[in-house]
């Protein structure tokens, strides 16, 4: 039985699927409103990269994981399905747990696995695009008529703990979304993902890999200038929640590698000088030509890094799986202690 807090709105679609509301997640709120009024505001000037992924926003990346430039995702998947069979085996999974699903591409490489370990199968997809999520959990519902699916309409920052109990679960963050956390914040997300599993349940999450800067600023600046659309779509998503008058025609996109930092930075850069309606948010931006507003950082990490990341957050890094080229690698990670027999 699932275990949903009684706060959640929760509807059923279908027989095996059910979609569930963690928390607002309209971006409508007063506090929205004031953190986006005070983002905009700052030195420099930044937007929640929760806006890029609206349902324009999410298109746009699906077709950026496909592109040649893009590594990450193609590597994930290979390592995927090279290592899924150990994993479900060494993990003994009998619930997959996806955090920031998306489409739900590669749970399936997963799910596959789970199957021929000849296990009950049931899955729990979190994203905070309901359109994508709805989409994702029937589709994987008609894939697989034996698995159950429940969906959570919420943000993995916030909402974890409308996941719920469970079993034997393996958590799932992956497409390196690890990395769009600023690196001071990931021990405490990991020490709520923590607080979310149960003493048998395993987390495996995606790290891209720091490596050649050439590389990875191609992959964020495409030839096709998928990227670049997909960056400007933040400002069309925040006019549409906010009522702001943002032209995204008049930015434009810039990616770098930050080494100090260890991350690719996206930025919009205004093309001219603007003043700006910031609508609900109760205020105005004024932009010179050639300021710049920070959309997303994507954090790069080492294994020592990494690793470094995992103190005090109750979790151990259990293995760390690589591509023979070190682009990418799987991390997986166990509650800190005894792990009690299924």
């Amino acid at each position: 039985m699932w275990d949903a807090r009684t706060d959640s709105t929760a509807w059923t679609t279908g027989r095996r699927v059910t979609i569930e509301r963690g928390a607002a997640v309209d971006g409508t709120g007063d506090g929205t409103l004031e953190a986006v009024r005070a983002s905009l505001t700052d030195d420099p000037p930044w937007i929640s990269s929760t806006y890029l992924y609206d349902n324009r926003g999410s298109e746009l990346f699906e077709a950026i994981t496909r592109l040649p430039e893009y590594y990450p995702t193609r590597t994930e998947e290979g390592l995927l399905a090279t290592h899924a069979d150990e994993l479900l085996e060494e993990t003994r999974a009998e619930e997959l747990v996806e955090l920031g699903s998306g489409a739900g591409r590669k749970i399936r490489l997963l799910l596959d696995a789970m199957g021929r370990c000849g296990r009950h199968r049931r899955a729990t997809l979190l994203d905070i695009n309901q359109s994508f999520l709805t989409t994702s959990a029937h589709s994987l519902a008609d894939a697989y008529p034996d698995l159950e699916v429940r969906g959570v309409v919420g943000d993995f920052t916030c909402d974890l703990e409308h996941i719920g109990g469970g079993g034997t679960r393996l958590f799932l963050f992956l497409a390196g979304t690890i990395g769009n956390l600023e690196p001071d914040v990931v021990p405490a997300f990991l020490r709520k993902v923590r607080a979310a599993m149960g003493p048998r349940d395993s987390f495996l999450v995606g790290v891209d890999r720091v490596k050649d800067p050439a590389v990875l600023e191609a992959a964020y600046n495409d030839g096709a200038g998928v990227t670049a659309e997909f960056n400007r779509n933040i400002l069309s998503a925040l006019n549409h929640a906010l009522g702001s008058a943002f032209k995204p025609e008049a930015f434009e996109h810039v990616a770098f590698w930050d080494p100090v930092q260890s991350w690719i930075e996206m930025r919009l850069r205004a093309m001219h000088p603007m003043r700006i309606d910031l609508g609900r948010a109760d205020g105005t931006l004024e932009l010179e030509a050639g300021a710049e507003i920070r959309t997303e950082i994507s954090c790069k990490y080492t294994h020592a890094s990494f690793a470094a990341r995992l103190v005090g957050t109750g979790l151990t890094l259990e293995r760390w799986i690589t591509d023979p080229d070190d682009l990418f690698a799987l991390a997986l990670l166990r509650p800190v202690g005894p792990r009690r027999s299924p």
